[in-house]
Parts: structure tokens; C-alpha cells; sequence
């Protein structure tokens, strides 16, 4: 009940950012101020600076997690990162870099030329686009892993690498899904998190490394396209709505989901980050907000958009979501970090 009440005014601020970026004849009225999760009024004064290291940058969550990293620490200190050609916008805002986490030796050289102290690592190939291409994900999610996590240990870094309800797999439980259990998971991108946070936990208990990481849900936002994960049909059906009135949903409209719209998701990273390392019982963390299906997000939709024509055409992205959670339970992650629902 408190998820469906949540889902009408997620729906009105992802409208509303899109809205902004049509032509003034396909706009359509909707308002509402979706209530920030994450982030008390204490952790918005800014703390002391930090040289921070974003790798794949360019991605959903990079752009908005650096434009915040940089109004709290200094624009110069938070340094972009990626391997496709940046918008001038962005070249104008702070420091961009080209970065292969392939390449280690130029990652050694950044970190040392850039005096970095954190490195936020987000590249990777999400769940869909990795089960096309077995081969680059391990390369992409586990070599460069392989490669951000050396560097950290070497440097003292601190250092944070997300992690998915992709992560839990069919014997996980789905109804809560707790943050230790079995996981298992079916796909490459769940197996190379599973890869990583344990990876992250040894090098901490091994080498002292101050890894972090937390599991998120599918990630909604206005500002970037699907980018190949199985959740982001709930990112999709808005530019559709929108821009043809017309939707194509790969998933059951009965499947459900947890879902945390993307301001969230990067309030709660910085909030990971800032917190003091003995308040951390864990090393990973399930971090949760809302549970839908994609019945429920179309008739939400449908308020503001009611001539929206969806159709149900399950593909293998209905494997992938039939085995991971429904609803993520992140007890943990309030009462250690005191992040409020």
C-alpha cells in the first residue's frame, strides 16, 4: 500500500523532466516535488574536501552523481571519467578525463597525476547487454574490477562499487530479500556483483581496504536513455508515453519489482561514503525505496498520459526478472547509517 501511494508522484517528476525537453505542443501539465529519501539536513554542510575518481562516468548515474560530489567538494576536485567523447557541457563543468579500466597502467597514472583519494567505480555492462556479450562483460565487470580494486589497496583509496538486486538469483528469497543470503545469481552482470562485493569484503578483512558498496534496485531517472538493464523498461515507458503514446513492456504486467528513482540512489552513495567507517557493520548494504509491477507503473502513468497504448510481449529479460527480488529489505542499512524510508 505505501509503494502504490509512493508510485503517482514518481511518475509526475519523471514527466516532468521529460516534459521540459519536448516541443511545446506534446508537453502536458503534471507537478509534484518527490520527497528526498536520503540525505538530513547535517550531511548537506560540506565536509572536507576529497579528490574523487569517477569511472564510467557518462553512464546514468555518473553525470548527476559528479555535478553533486561537485557543488560539496569543489568542481576541480571531482574528476570525470569514461571512454566515449564527452558533451561540451560537461567539459565546461569540471574535469573530464578518457579512461580505460582496461588499461592499468593509465589508471595508475591517473590516480597518481590526480592525487585521488576516492575512486567511484560505476563502469560496467548491465544484466541484458552482458547476456549478449558474455565475454566483454567479464572483461569489462570483473578484469576492470580486477584492476580499480588493486589500485585502491596499493593507494589507500576508499572506494565504492554498486551493486544489484541482480546480484540474488532463484534461490534467493524474493519477499523480503534480506542482505546476507544465498544469492546465486543466473546472469554474468549478477555473477561479476557477487564477484565484486565479495572480492571487496576480503581485500577489506585482507588488506584494511575501505570498500563500500550498496545494492540497488532498478534505477529510474529523466536525464538518460535505457541503457541495457532488465529494469529499465520503468525508465522507457516515459519517453514512450511521451514521445509516441505507445509502449512495448518486455516483462509480464504482473512482475514486480523494486525500483528507487535515481536522486535517491545518488543521495544514498554519498551518504555511504561520507558516513565514518566504524558505523559500517557491513561492507555491502541492500539499499530499497519501492516495489511495482508493470501493471501498476502504466496505470500510474495513464493519469497523465491516458491515451498511452502498453503492450505486454515477455522476452528473455522475463527470465532475468523472474529470479531476482520483489522487495529488498534494507534494515541494516537504516539502523547502521541511519538512512530514513
Amino acid at each position: 500500500k505505501n509503494g502504490k501511494r509512493k508510485i503517482p508522484k514518481l511518475c509526475s517528476r519523471l514527466l516532468n523532466t521529460f516534459h521540459a525537453k519536448l516541443p511545446d505542443q506534446k508537453k502536458i501539465s503534471t507537478s509534484c516535488v518527490l520527497h528526498n529519501r536520503f540525505l538530513s539536513t547535517d550531511a548537506e554542510k560540506n565536509p572536507s574536501p576529497s579528490r574523487v575518481l569517477i569511472t564510467g562516468s557518462l553512464g546514468q548515474l555518473g553525470i548527476g552523481l559528479a555535478k553533486k560530489l561537485r557543488a560539496r567538494y569543489g568542481a576541480e576536485n571531482i574528476i570525470m571519467s569514461d571512454i566515449i567523447r564527452v558533451p561540451k557541457e560537461l567539459l565546461d563543468a569540471g574535469p573530464y578525463i578518457y579512461a580505460d579500466i582496461l588499461d592499468f597502467k593509465n589508471l595508475r597514472e591517473i590516480i597518481v597525476n590526480y592525487r585521488i583519494d576516492w575512486l567511484i567505480h560505476l563502469s560496467a555492462l548491465l544484466s541484458a547487454v552482458g547476456e549478449a556479450n558474455v565475454p566483454l562483460a567479464m572483461r569489462v565487470n570483473i578484469e576492470g574490477l580486477h584492476n580499480v580494486m588493486e589500485l585502491a589497496k596499493e593507494y589507500r583509496l576508499k572506494i565504492f562499487v554498486p551493486s544489484t538486486i541482480g546480484a540474488f538469483g532463484p534461490h534467493s528469497p524474493r519477499n523480503p530479500t534480506p542482505d546476507l543470503c544465498v544469492q546465486r545469481p543466473r546472469t554474468i552482470y549478477g555473477v561479476s556483483k557477487v564477484h565484486a562485493e565479495l572480492l571487496g569484503e576480503y581485500y577489506h578483512f585482507k588488506y584494511g581496504l575501505d570498500f563500500r558498496s550498496l545494492r540497488f534496485p532498478g534505477v529510474i531517472s529523466g536525464d538518460t536513455a535505457p541503457g541495457g538493464g532488465t529494469t529499465d523498461y520503468a525508465v522507457g515507458i516515459f519517453h514512450e508515453a511521451l514521445r509516441t503514446g505507445r509502449f512495448k513492456c518486455y516483462l509480464r504486467k504482473d512482475t514486480k519489482l523494486p525500483m528507487m528513482y535515481v536522486e535517491d540512489c545518488l543521495r544514498s552513495i554519498i551518504e555511504l561514503m561520507e558516513a565514518p567507517n566504524e558505523c559500517l557493520k557491513l561492507r555491502t548494504y541492500n539499499v530499497a525505496a519501492i516495489s511495482f509491477t508493470p501493471e501498476e507503473l502504466t496505470e500510474a502513468v495513464k493519469k497523465h498520459v491516458p491515451n498511452l497504448d502498453v503492450e505486454n510481449v515477455p522476452d528473455h529479460r522475463q527470465a532475468i526478472a523472474d529470479t531476482w527480488p520483489q522487495v529488498l529489505e534494507d534494515i541494516k542499512c537504516k539502523e547502521g547509517l541511519g538512512m530514513e524510508a
